[in-house]
């Protein structure tokens, strides 16, 4: 996290991680397209011959609290395909949260478990900790057959700490409600660290109404 006290601004970082082809770009392309374009930036995608989304995109979320702060939600994906581990790495740099994006299809477990597993070491790697990331997961492709079911996915989540998620990116399902639990417990560990509510006289409930309205949700 970046804080400018002077100008009043805070940049958050986060980023979507996940193997190859598990739907990361498909989600941030979902949150731009229903996004209002004033409050959204360019999403910007650098496409190769070897990975459509190999360096990152980029989503300025922004939002203005009474007291003047200015909050800025950058939002980048990593390429999933195993050669381009040390662009992955360099987009962690700095990251204040990430959304774990997983294959549904039990054909990809081994898949999942292997990005999970260089998640942490790349996270290790730039000085994070995936214990005290705020991380939540996303199990995507709920559509497709041969998916894991949805009690056994419940179960999981039982018994990890991190909020769980199941969606349909192409569709839209799950994509929002991945991003906004994402961003509500990026808030309230950077305020129990930070107290942004004492310093700027802003709680997580309006961080989030105000988020839902840019990205033209109804309470």
């Amino acid at each position: 996290m970046q804080i400018d006290f002077e100008q009043k601004t805070v940049q958050l970082k986060v980023v979507y991680y996940g193997p190859a082809l598990s739907g990361k770009t498909t989600n941030l392309v979902c949150i731009h397209r229903i996004c209002a374009p004033s409050n959204r930036g360019r999403l910007m995608t650098l496409e190769t011959r070897d990975d459509r989304t190999l360096f990152f995109d980029l989503l300025p979320l922004h939002f203005e609290s009474d007291s003047g702060l200015k909050i800025t939600v950058k939002v980048f994906t990593v390429p999933g395909q195993v050669i381009h581990n040390a662009t992955r790495r360099l987009v962690l740099q700095g990251a204040d949260a990430v959304a774990f994006i997983a294959d549904s299809r039990i054909s990809q477990i081994g898949q999942n478990q292997a990005s999970f597993l260089n998640l942490k070491e790349n996270l290790k790697q730039n000085g994070l900790n995936l214990k005290t990331m705020p991380l939540v997961i996303q199990f995507n492709k709920r559509d497709l057959p041969g998916i894991r079911s949805d009690a056994e996915i419940d179960d999981m989540a039982t018994k990890g700490r991190e909020p769980v998620f199941k969606a349909v990116a192409t569709q839209g399902t799950g994509v929002l409600e991945t991003f906004l639990g994402l961003i509500e417990i990026t808030w309230e560990r950077l305020n129990a660290w930070h107290d942004l509510t004492g310093k700027f006289g802003i709680d997580g409930d309006t961080l989030l109404k105000s988020l839902r309205r840019q990205l033209e949700l109804n309470e």
